[in-house]
């Protein structure tokens, strides 16, 4: 039988070989509690997924996000940073001059300085995080540098399991949320999606369902036609709505990621009719699930916008879908 009496600020069951159990009154506040890392794209001390198809500048948003945290400057020049502080990076797949090579372009483009930048990145070789011996040497530097978010790029070079199965890639995702615990710190994973998928989103991602489901808050790149489209989602927020970005090269010594803002009007919102009109103008009939993943858009919405352009003619629909009105000469 459990003994002990049940106070605020102890535990409330004291009795050998029990769990630490509190009073809900006694679990711990905030009077201001941030919700955000990064407003609207990656929730405080969130583990989670950056996914996306080879080529779709993953690493270039990872360090973006990296870069802000560490200098308190807005994510792709755009959203801002709510809880400055160290940022740790591991890039398996690319050098350290290419690493620096990024990070600085992405700081001219904001005026900063490296120096002035509270990044840190790891530089062995290789980072196995399914072997003991590297697991505990990642969070011995944890420990000594305390950063407020942690990068590793990509999860394939992270570990030798198959991630088709559910219960080895548990035991590493495990492990990264004992980490995002023990140190209070955001975990970005950066992962590719399967070729050909059909799906998009979470859906998409390579390997067991449970890396879809393990992310607090998740990231998906996907090129369109029309360039890059950035979707979000969040465990325990409502999902902002998908934002097309593009990797503004016209100068090769600030190249970076930036909003496409001429893709927006004035109050914030995208010309979803327009964009409509113009998919229908490349293929047509097309569906209505087809047209919310080519433009990666809420289904609510698409169906408002559908029902503007069908009450103003402009489009129909046909037995195989949607298309436009053709007009007389």
């Amino acid at each position: 039988m459990l003994m002990g009496k049940r106070h605020d600020d102890v535990e409330l069951l004291r009795a050998p070989g029990t769990l630490p159990v509190l009073h809900i009154a006694s679990l711990p506040c905030e009077e201001q509690p941030r919700r955000f890392l990064i407003d609207r794209l990656w929730s405080q001390e969130a583990v989670g997924i950056l996914g996306g198809a080879p080529k779709s500048c993953k690493s270039w948003l990872g360090l973006d996000m990296a870069l802000s945290v560490a200098s308190g400057s807005a994510a792709l020049g755009h959203f801002a940073v709510e809880g400055r502080g160290l940022a740790l990076v591991y890039l398996a797949e690319d050098a350290l001059r290419v690493v620096r090579e990024r990070v600085e372009s992405i700081a001219r483009a904001r005026g900063l300085e490296l120096p002035a930048i509270d990044l840190h990145v790891i530089s062995v070789s290789s980072l196995r995080l399914d072997r003991r011996e590297d697991l505990e040497r990642l969070r011995a530097t944890l420990a000594e540098l305390r950063p407020r978010l942690l990068l590793l790029d990509p999860l394939v070079r992270l570990h030798s399991l198959d991630e088709n199965s559910a219960s080895e890639i548990a035991q590493l995702l495990g492990a990264l949320r004992e980490i995002q615990r023990d140190f209070h710190v955001a975990v970005i994973l950066v992962h590719h999606i399967r070729k050909s998928a059909s799906a998009h989103g979470g859906q998409a991602l390579r390997g067991s369902g449970d890396l879809h489901a393990f992310g607090d808050s998740n990231l998906y790149l996907r090129r369109t036609r029309d360039g890059l489209i950035l979707t979000v989602e969040h465990r325990a927020a409502a999902a902002p709505e998908p934002v097309f970005l593009t990797l503004d090269d016209r100068d090769s010594e600030r190249v970076h990621l930036r909003v496409r803002e001429n893709e927006r009007s004035e109050d914030g919102s995208r010309d979803l009719e327009g964009r409509i009109e113009c998919l229908l103008a490349e293929r047509e009939p097309r569906t209505r699930r087809e047209i919310r993943e080519a433009l990666a858009v809420k289904n609510e919405r698409l169906g408002a916008a559908l029902e503007q352009l069908e009450l103003e003619q402009s489009i129909e629909r046909s037995v195989h879908g949607w298309r436009r009105v053709k007009t007389s000469e």
